[in-house]
């Protein structure tokens, strides 16, 4: 029996729930901002993450986020509501409001809670790869005991900043899990036709870090692999690296009719929605009764509706706010 198969066990209940909860959650919010952009409520870039749930949602709650960091990419709505942030500041940054997270300065890509551990959100295509490098050093300078998750598409995988960040993370023996979220386009483009090699999960091999496949659409094997190796990487510093392979269900951005593939491709992919195959699994083993996910799903509903309407009644941000926050 796997670690995965492990979990499917009525004495996890609530970590299955925890799971289901969160992944209804993102969905939920995110076809609520898709709405609100089409409303023109929400402006700019905005790249949902439908589909992808399970990614976000596996890894971070593997985590403890006392001790533990998370740095992501743009495509960050599911990370920061998988963090704990509050949907109604997450929804109130995509609107602009002085109410976001970021004070409406950010917008989608730049959901920040330090609180909370969740560095970002970052616009530029592997940017974060470095951040996360060095939260990762500040972790092993100070002998602390936590782990850093750093995400990026497979979009980021040929940028100089993450291979110079996996040199220095193995030299060092940082504690980070490089986190390659493959969901099969880099914008419009399939990650074969861009990449030497089409199994990112060997790239960290030139840096002497052993890197793993997992199924980004199975929640409880991103859970179980996430935890073994955060566990492992407190007991033995040194980096780790996972594709996780995924698939979104939208465009790459809100501008995007993603018509560079089939109909086919896409109806096929959601045979394999993360939400439905964690239902059935939990139905099957006797810990879910549809009445328990009705609830769930009417609470995640809500959220996202409460989301919308605070942010809609948030203020804008004041005029002098264009010169706070910035260095010079």
């Amino acid at each position: 029996m796997t670690d995965k198969d492990k979990l499917l066990d009525k004495k996890n209940k609530k970590t299955l729930f925890d799971l289901l909860e969160n992944m209804l959650l993102v969905r939920r919010f995110e076809e609520t901002a898709s709405r609100m952009y089409g409303l023109r409520k929400i402006g700019g870039f905005c790249h949902l993450y439908i589909g992808e749930e399970a990614v976000a949602t596996g890894a971070i709650r593997a985590l403890d986020l006392s001790k533990d960091y998370v740095v992501a990419a743009y495509r960050d709505h599911g990370h920061a509501l998988a963090c704990g942030m509050d949907p109604k500041g997450v929804m109130a940054e995509l609107y602009g409001k002085s109410t976001g997270c970021s004070k409406g300065k950010g917008g989608s890509m730049h959901m920040f809670d330090s609180k909370l551990h969740m560095f970002g959100g970052n616009g530029i295509v592997g940017g974060q790869i470095p951040v996360a490098a060095g939260v990762a050093f500040k972790i092993a300078y100070r002998k602390e005991d936590g782990v850093v998750l750093c995400f990026f598409g497979d979009g980021a995988i040929h940028q100089g900043s993450f291979h110079e960040s996996l040199n220095l993370s193995k030299i060092y023996n940082l504690p980070v899990i490089y986190i390659c979220e493959n969901n099969q386009y880099g914008m419009g483009t399939d990650f074969r036709r861009v990449s030497a090699v089409d199994d990112f999960s060997v790239m960290g091999s030139s840096y002497g870090i052993e890197g793993k496949q997992v199924n980004g659409m199975d929640v409880l094997e991103v859970y179980s692999t996430v935890k073994n190796l955060s566990d492992e990487l407190r007991k033995n510093p040194g980096p780790g690296f996972l594709e996780i392979k995924t698939y979104r269900y939208k465009g790459h951005s809100m501008s995007d009719p993603a018509k560079y593939r089939t109909k086919e491709e896409v109806a096929e992919y959601k045979m394999r929605d993360p939400i439905e195959l964690l239902r059935i699994k939990m139905t099957d083993a006797g810990i879910l009764t549809d009445d328990e996910y009705e609830s769930i799903n009417t609470a995640a509903v809500n959220a996202a509706k409460d989301a919308a309407d605070f942010a809609e009644n948030s203020p804008e941000p004041a005029a002098d706010e264009i010169y706070s926050d910035i260095y010079a």
